[in-house]
């Protein structure tokens, strides 16, 4: 199961958060996305366990809680939708 963690510190690694999961399973990934223009974390993360009751353990355990001065968010991941915005290259130009 896939699980969103939100609100993170941005000095949070990922030995720091795979510790706050692995108390309730085992971690099979781990991802903390980084900001393509200056490479820092984005302040949330993807965590994936293998055992869908330890992951609902895990968000029932670590949603609300205190880490690193900041309350987390966690809860399970949603499939990502293809509506991200940007530039839409199928208008044309009339002149």
């Amino acid at each position: 199961m896939k699980i969103y963690v939100g609100n993170l510190s941005f000095d949070s690694t990922n030995d720091e958060i795979a510790a706050e999961f692995g108390t309730f399973g085992k971690v099979d990934s781990l991802a903390i996305p980084t900001d393509n223009m200056n490479g820092r974390p984005r302040g949330f993360a993807f965590v994936e366990m293998a055992e869908k009751s330890e992951a609902e353990a895990a968000i029932a355990g670590l949603n609300g809680k205190t880490l690193k001065g900041r309350t987390i968010v966690v809860n399970e991941a949603r499939p990502r939708t293809d509506n991200r915005g940007g530039y839409d290259n199928t208008r044309q130009r009339r002149y």
